[in-house]
C-alpha cells in the first residue's frame, strides 16, 4: 500500500553550496546518495554526524510558511527529499520501499534543525522548522535509482536496525 511519495529531491557536492534539484538520484546501500556532500565526505558535519539521506515533509514546509511566515523552497531546508502524504515520524523503526526499482531505506533518527540553517536563510528558521517538522534521516538498505514522484510504501514487519553509533 502506497502511503506517500517523493515530491522533490536535492543534492549538493559540498558544505555551504546551494542544493540542486534532481529529477533522479542513485541511492547507494550503506553510503547515501551519489554526488551528495555526505557520501563524498564534504558535508558541514562530516565525518562526525553524517546522514545518508534526509527527508522533510511538504506538509511541514507548508506549516512553516503558514504559521511562522518562513518559506524555504528550492532546497534551502538542506534536506535531500521532500515527501508528501506520509507522517515521517510514523516511520520510526520501519523500512520503506521507494518506487519500482527496489530501493529500500530504513529510519535512522530525527533530524532537528541547526543554527547553521538559520544563518544561511532567515531569522526564525530553526524555530519554524522545529515546529513544522524538521525531518528525519534514513539509511539506504538496498540501492538503486530514485525518481521524483516515486511512491513510498511502508514494508510490513520490516523493522529498522538500531542506530549506528560513531566511534
Amino acid at each position: 500500500m502506497n502511503v506517500g511519495s517523493i515530491e522533490e529531491m536535492y543534492l549538493t557536492g559540498s558544505a555551504g553550496e546551494p542544493m540542486q534539484r534532481c529529477a533522479e538520484v542513485v541511492a547507494i546501500a550503506g553510503r547515501g546518495l551519489e554526488g551528495d556532500r555526505y557520501l563524498l565526505g564534504t558535508g558541514r558535519f562530516s565525518p562526525r554526524d553524517v546522514c545518508e539521506v534526509t527527508l522533510i515533509s511538504a506538509e511541514g514546509l507548508e506549516i512553516m510558511k503558514r504559521d511562522f511566515g518562513v518559506a524555504v523552497g528550492e532546497g534551502q531546508h538542506r534536506r535531500n527529499w521532500v515527501t508528501r502524504g506520509i507522517d515521517l515520524e510514523s516511520l520510526r523503526d520501519r523500512r520503506i520501499a521507494i518506487g519500482g526499482d527496489g530501493v529500500v531505506v530504513e529510519y535512522d533518527r530525527p533530524r532537528p534543525p541547526c543554527g547553521y540553517l538559520q544563518r544561511i536563510t532567515e531569522p526564525g528558521m530553526t524555530k519554524a522548522m522545529g515546529r513544522g517538522g524538521a525531518g528525519i534521516a534514513v539509511r539506504v538498505i538496498k540501492g538503486g535509482v530514485v525518481r521524483e514522484g516515486d511512491a513510498l510504501t511502508i514494508l510490513p514487519g520490516a523493522e529498522a536496525r538500531p542506530r549506528r553509533r560513531l566511534p
